[in-house]
């Protein structure tokens, strides 16, 4: 999957799509933690979007399907019973 720079505030930040190999190799209390991240990521580039400090919309596509990705690994791993 391509990677995406997305610029916030001056830093130039490198945001990759998530690996379901790797994320696979984690436990649920991390894949978790992943997520928060995501979403915080998630909230901040809908933010910046609105004050027109980013204007790559890609980036918020791909931190969707990584929080996608994430909850259906944590689904798997708890038998997806829920």
């Amino acid at each position: 999957m391509p990677d995406f720079k997305v610029r916030r505030q001056g830093i130039i930040e490198l945001m990759k799509a998530l690996k379901p190999a790797d994320l696979r190799d984690k436990s649920v209390p991390e894949l978790e933690q992943l997520i928060a991240q995501e979403r915080e990521g998630l909230y901040r580039a809908r933010r910046d979007l609105v004050f027109r400090q980013i204007t790559d919309t890609a980036s918020l596509k791909v931190r969707r399907h990584n929080i996608a990705r994430l909850l259906t690994i944590i689904k798997e791993k708890k038998g997806g019973t829920e």
